[in-house]
Order: C-alpha cells, then structure tokens, then sequence
C-alpha cells in the first residue's frame, strides 16, 4: 500500500501510525498539496492528504482510510462497543478539525512558511492563536484525559493516535506544555510517545526539521 502525503502533517503521521501499530506494510510516497504526482492526484483528485493506493483501490481522507483498514484488516484500534466507539470517533473529529484550525495558525506559520516554502510566516497570528485560541482547548483536554491508561481506558486507539499527532505539531512549533498546568495531559503524552510507533516517527521528524 502507498500512503501520499508530508510525514509532518499530523494527518499523514495519523494513519502511518495506524499502520505501525496495526503491522500493515505501506511506502511513503512524500508529496505536498500542489504536486502534479500522476498517481497521487488519481488517488486524490481534490489533492486531500493523505491518500492512499490499495492495490486498484484508492481513497483520500485520514478517518476515511482509518475506517477503511479497520474494515480490511479487522477492528482493533477502533472500539466495538457502541458508547466507546462513538467516543473514538469524537476525539478523532475534535483533533481533525478544532484543535486543528489552531494547530494550523501555529505549526504553518513558525514551520511550514519559513522552513518549507522559504517565506515569513504571519508570527502574529502564530502567538495570538498560542496565547488566546488554546488555552481553552488545552483545558478542555485536561478535562478529558484520564489520571492513567489512555483516553478511553487501557486500551490504545485511534483516539489517542489523533489527538497526540496535535501535541506533536504543537512541540514542533514551539509550545511547551507546563507539566503543573495540564499534568493529566503531559503524563497522557508521555504514555503514548513512548509506544514504539511514535518514538520512531517522532524521532525521524525531530531529525527532519533539524536539517
């Protein structure tokens, strides 16, 4: 299988990740958003990262590819149990989009603008987004996870590879979480960046982003 997509883009690292866990054998093939990779845009025709190639099957979408190896391979990062499911899928959607449209104002302007595209990035709008846009999200998350285990018990799951890859771009970018503010969260992290599949991914784009 051939994942498309930019290793840092926590979408990307998502459903790596996934597969790690999971042991299913996948090529990275890097592109980013205006790549004219023929095979990439026939995976993805509206240039959605990440996509994939299954073979003749192509799909686009982190959540969507998820569901489609669950489906393939069999369920076991995403809960069977109605109520633990729902919650999976909740905290999936919460950092896909509203942690996400921060992460973006941050991790795009300190990382992506300067170090990729060979521009300035709007700083500004970087530090408003850090001092006023998460605070509220942060604490919100504080609330949710729990004192040890992971985010939906002793289980790992799609959960806590979603909502971590915010907290990886986060570092990347610059924001260090202080241990006695959020100590349910910077324990929750510790945890699941200790996993096997995270340390080596981390590691990898720690050694990127220091080129």
């Amino acid at each position: 299988m051939i994942i498309f997509g930019a290793p840092l883009s926590p979408f990307v690292r998502k459903v790596m990740i996934y597969c790690v866990e999971r042991k299913i054998d996948f090529e990275l093939r890097p592109v980013n958003l205006g790549s004219q990779d023929p095979e990439f845009l026939a995976a993805s025709p509206l240039r959605k990262m990440p996509a994939i190639q299954d073979g003749d099957y192509c799909l686009a979408d982190s959540s969507a590819i998820v569901h489609y190896l669950e489906g393939k391979y069999g369920a076991a990062l995403i809960p069977n149990d109605a109520q633990l499911r729902g919650k999976a899928i909740w905290f999936d959607e919460v950092a896909d989009t509203v942690f996400a449209a921060t992460l973006g104002k941050i991790f795009f302007n300190r990382v992506v603008a300067p170090k990729f595209m060979g521009r300035e990035g709007d700083m500004a709008a970087a530090d408003d987004a850090e001092k006023n846009d998460l605070p509220p999200l942060l604490a919100w998350a504080e609330s949710e996870v729990p004192d040890e285990g992971y985010l939906l018990g002793k289980d790992f799951t799609l959960a806590d590879i979603s909502l971590a890859g915010v907290f990886i771009n986060l570092s990347h970018g610059g924001v260090e979480l202080d241990a006695a503010t959020y100590p349910k969260i910077t324990s929750w992290l510790k945890r699941v960046l200790a996993r096997d599949s995270f340390a080596a991914q981390v590691a990898r784009e720690k050694k990127m982003l220091s080129r």
